[in-house]
């Protein structure tokens, strides 16, 4: 779908004051020593005002994810830690996964379960995901829930009833009420191939899943989620998502890879 950006308009201020969100997915990237010089770059960048305005989470492989919390523990920085994904089990015979208390103790706030590569390379179900929801809310760790639909779908105009079926399934049973969390739309014909939807279609998209969050959880809890968009998300790009109303914030993938890129996203989206 083609692009027609204008000058973004200022994001009307929700009634709960959410901060925009800005989360960088490393994926499978970055050694240990990398990791830990990647997260001092990005910290470096980070000016302390922002603090009140932007919640920024780095999310590095499970192997770097104690360096990545010194780095930011030691600076005192106000960026969070975040996981990629988690078990539903809190402990028990599962030889290579990692629980969620075990991201807890590595000072994890936040952590993406159902992302596109672990529903479609790993068969995933969103009833698992929200297993591992569950698992995360049990150990005080806000779940990134991730929706999207594939190209076949979005050519065939099913969007909706996908990702809002995705949404319900994927919330389902959880204890929500009072907690952080996030939905994040991410497209999975638009993830890595540079391929962007328009704003208003990102929009229209994000109101269905507010209101899908609404249904599941209660109309407090689909006011306090944040609805974050993802998908070959840049600098030039970023700031036109975050201005539509019910679009919280960006999960970016490979500009997240690099210091400079993603502190560019980051001044986008705060306008600065």
């Amino acid at each position: 779908m083609p692009i027609s950006f204008g000058r973004p308009h200022p994001q009307p201020q929700p009634a709960d004051e959410r901060k925009i969100v800005v989360a960088g997915n490393w994926k499978m990237n970055k050694t240990y020593s990398a990791a830990v010089q990647l997260a001092q770059l990005v910290d470096d960048r980070l000016e302390r005002s922002w603090k009140n305005s932007v919640e920024i989470v780095l999310c590095p492989p499970a192997t770097a994810l104690r360096g990545v919390s010194n780095v930011l523990a030691f600076d005192k920085s106000f960026a969070k830690v975040g996981g990629q994904d988690c078990s539903p089990e809190d402990s028990g015979a599962f030889t290579g996964d990692i629980s969620a208390p075990m991201l807890a103790d590595l000072d994890c706030t936040w952590c993406i379960v159902g992302h596109s590569e672990r529903r479609h390379g790993h068969g995933e179900t969103s009833e698992q995901v929200s297993a591992k929801a569950a698992a995360l809310i049990r150990a005080g760790i806000a779940p990134i829930v991730c929706v999207g639909e594939p190209l076949d779908v979005y050519d065939a105009g099913s969007t909706s009833a996908y990702v809002t079926e995705q949404v319900r399934a994927s919330l389902a049973g959880l204890d929500l009420a009072g907690r952080d969390f996030a939905v994040a739309y991410e497209p999975v014909w638009a993830i890595g191939s540079g391929k962007v939807p328009t704003p208003e279609y990102v929009q229209d998209v994000a109101a269905q899943i507010r209101a899908a969050v609404s249904e599941v959880a209660g109309q407090d809890c689909a006011k306090r989620c944040y609805v974050l968009y993802g998908g070959s998300v840049k600098s030039g790009n970023a700031a036109f998502f975050t201005a539509c109303a019910d679009v919280d914030g960006v999960l970016v993938g490979g500009d997240a890879l690099d210091a400079d890129k993603f502190i560019d996203i980051v001044k986008a989206v705060l306008h600065v």
